[in-house]
């Protein structure tokens, strides 16, 4: 398990890092990224990745998005990727 949200805000940061200028990371690919088992146990931390996400958004650092729009995290019901602003 991650140590705290910090973990999870750091691995949504380190993966769109590592992505092209304008790409954007499921929060499964984060919640797969920071589980250590071989199990589905990343399946856990699919509400506290959206948490984290929903953390840097309000402070600026990331957009959440559905259907490539940016939307509020509080009110998204189903998927979402994440993406850094300014797109």
């Amino acid at each position: 398990m991650p140590d705290g949200g910090r973990s999870l805000e750091d691995a949504i940061l380190d993966l769109l890092d590592r992505r092209a200028p304008g790409a954007s990371v499921c929060p499964s690919d984060v919640a797969r990224a920071v589980h250590r088992g071989e199990d589905e146990g990343w399946r856990e931390l699919m509400e506290p990745v959206r948490r984290a996400a929903a953390r840097l958004a309000a402070d600026g650092r990331v957009e959440v998005t559905q259907h490539g729009s940016p939307v509020d995290p509080a009110e998204a019901r189903g998927p979402v990727r994440i993406r850094r602003p300014g797109r």
